[in-house]
């Protein structure tokens, strides 16, 4: 009898930026069925919406790359926009999460990639309510891993280092200029390296979990 091979799936927020572009096409390269998600595609910020979501679109693989930012002195920024940055970058990973292990458990496999951000540990001025979502995104990295390893599924979490994006598209020359030199390698990354990367945490590392991964040239602390 002939059988048909199942293609793993792996479901992309943020699907539709820079790095979640590059992410869909490594994963399609190597053969899975890719959902990259927008913001037209999924409510992030409706609970329910992604709970429908992903019972009726079990995955293999969940990458949480969506993401926003508003810099602005903490003094000066009023609670809709601090909980906007909160939502986006920390609750809607959650909530997508939580909802994709729970089809996981079923097949007691699975792997939730975070991509978190450098400013967790060295926000600029500014990047309060960012930097806060990105931290506490390291924070559930390490307790879904460990809840939830005895399942065989896995949570790790990326800090992919400045890229050029649209999400950096604003940022001055001059700026980008001060970041690179912050390098010790004097380079930054760029999509197609950090979603290689993510292909090789999936397909060639089975049993890493609970983990952070930084994957520029500044130092961490």
């Amino acid at each position: 009898m002939l059988m048909i091979p199942v293609l793993k799936r792996v479901i992309i927020t943020g699907g539709t930026g820079g790095l979640g572009q590059c992410i869909s096409q490594r994963f399609i390269t190597a053969g899975w069925q890719v959902l990259a998600l927008g913001r037209e595609d999924l409510d992030l910020t409706c609970p329910s919406a992604i709970e429908a979501f992903f019972s009726a679109n079990p995955c293999d693989l969940l990458v949480c790359a969506a993401g926003a930012i508003c810099d602005q002195p903490l003094m000066k920024m009023n609670e809709s926009i601090w909980d906007e940055i909160l939502d986006i970058n920390y609750l809607a990973a959650k909530r997508c999460a939580l909802a994709a292990i729970a089809s996981m458990m079923d097949k007691n496999q699975g792997h939730v990639v975070f991509i978190s951000s450098y400013a967790a540990f060295h926000p600029v001025a500014g990047q309060a309510a960012y930097a806060t979502a990105k931290a506490a995104l390291l924070g559930l990295t390490s307790d879904l891993a460990f809840e939830h390893g005895s399942n065989q599924i896995r949570v790790n979490a990326i800090l992919p280092g400045f890229m050029d994006t649209r999400m950096t598209e604003n940022v001055s020359s001059e700026r980008k200029h001060e970041v690179r030199k912050s390098h010790v390698m004097g380079q930054f990354n760029t999509p197609a390296i950090v979603a290689d990367f993510i292909w090789f945490l999936e397909e060639r590392m089975p049993h890493t979990s609970g983990q952070i991964f930084q994957l520029d040239s500044r130092p961490s602390f």
